[in-house]
């Protein structure tokens, strides 16, 4: 794998994500924001923001095939969250669970989570995008 995942020591160690990720490949791969379309991009989970972020997940999985990687190659996430508040949290980690199951990887990245006040179409919740790294 090219993607090894680390919480250093003198850093807080959270359980949701690592502080950094160290990529040895030789393909960067930067994805853009994955949202919640299907592949004839249909809107998926209307007002459901765990269904969103599943699917979001998902389709970064579906990239990633595409290309011959998987969701493991992932070496950094950026989520954007409409409207973001702490109380969202168990709405993205169920999203974000839900996905890692059917995708058969741990979905633990170094994130970025952010606010944001709206997104490209109205019916959005979540965007998230991906840098990865493969072989």
């Amino acid at each position: 794998m090219a993607v090894e995942l680390v919480n250093p020591d003198g850093l807080p160690k959270p359980e949701v994500y690592r502080q950094l990720s160290v990529a040895t490949g030789s393909r960067l791969v930067f994805l853009a924001g994955q949202v919640a379309r299907d592949a004839d991009g249909n809107p998926v989970g209307q007002g459901d923001l765990a269904t969103q972020v599943e699917q979001a997940y998902l389709n970064i999985g579906t990239a990633m095939a595409g290309i011959g990687g998987s969701f493991d190659d992932v070496a950094k996430l950026t989520i954007y969250v409409v409207d973001w508040t702490p109380d969202k949290m168990p709405l993205l980690g169920e999203g974000v669970a839900r996905a890692a199951a059917k995708l058969g990887v741990d979905p633990v990245k170094p994130i970025t989570l952010l606010g944001v006040a709206a997104l490209g179409e109205p019916d959005l919740l979540v965007e998230v995008e991906a840098t990865a790294i493969i072989d």
